[in-house]
């Protein structure tokens, strides 16, 4: 079964000023199909409570829905999937858990990180991350436009295809050097939910994608 993968991923992340679910909004008013719920240190009534307004707006705008993380609140929330981080369950345990249709991400730092994601059955994989940046802890080492080069030549080859997500602290004026590198997409966080004008912000990083797709083609 194909499942839809969105070459362009948003991440929510913690603000001072904005909630999830309005980051949520303003970024599927601006044209978001792809919406990745990341919540740190919060009760899981609390988180339950932040993925339910969040998906809210994700059907409303025909948004997938994905939460970070947590399989148990992606279920309860009838989220699409999980995004698994490397200390997160299993791939398999979150399919069964989740069901066949249910989206399963995972993150990779490496080559052999892809291989064994590859095995055990995710739809598609967040590889990272292409700089330094502040929104995840534990950062793995920075891979930059050289790491995904090497990364995606094994790639092919070694005949996977899975679709591939740059992610870390990806910028609009990166998208077209990232993307390349043979990537399938970018995810983004911090550039749209720090912007000042996120709907201005969206279009940027769209605008600059189309262009992508319309050189390879």
């Amino acid at each position: 079964m194909n499942k839809y993968i969105s070459d362009f991923q948003y991440i929510t992340q913690d603000m001072i000023d904005k909630s999830h679910h309005e980051l949520a909004m303003a970024t599927c008013i601006a044209g978001i199909d792809w919406v990745q719920l990341r919540v740190k240190n919060k009760s899981y009534a609390e988180w339950l409570d932040i993925a339910l307004k969040t998906q809210m707006i994700c059907r409303k705008y025909h948004a997938k829905f994905i939460v970070n993380d947590n399989v148990k609140i992606a279920k309860e929330a009838k989220a699409d999937g999980v995004h698994l981080g490397k200390s997160d369950r299993s791939p398999a345990e979150a399919r069964q858990i989740l069901g066949t249709n249910a989206i399963i991400g995972g993150t990779a730092n490496t080559f052999g990180d892809i291989k064994q994601l590859v095995n055990e059955g995710v739809d598609y994989i967040g590889l990272g991350p292409f700089r330094f940046t502040t929104t995840k802890e534990n950062l793995s080492p920075v891979l930059g436009l050289t790491g995904y080069e090497s990364i995606i030549k094994k790639c092919r080859k070694n005949g996977i295809t899975i679709p591939i997500i740059a992610i870390g602290g990806i910028k609009t004026e990166d998208v077209k050097s990232v993307m390349e590198t043979g990537v399938y997409g970018i995810a983004v966080s911090s550039a749209i939910n720090k912007s000042t004008a996120i709907s201005e912000t969206v279009k940027r990083f769209q605008d600059n994608l189309k262009q992508e797709e319309k050189l390879k083609t």
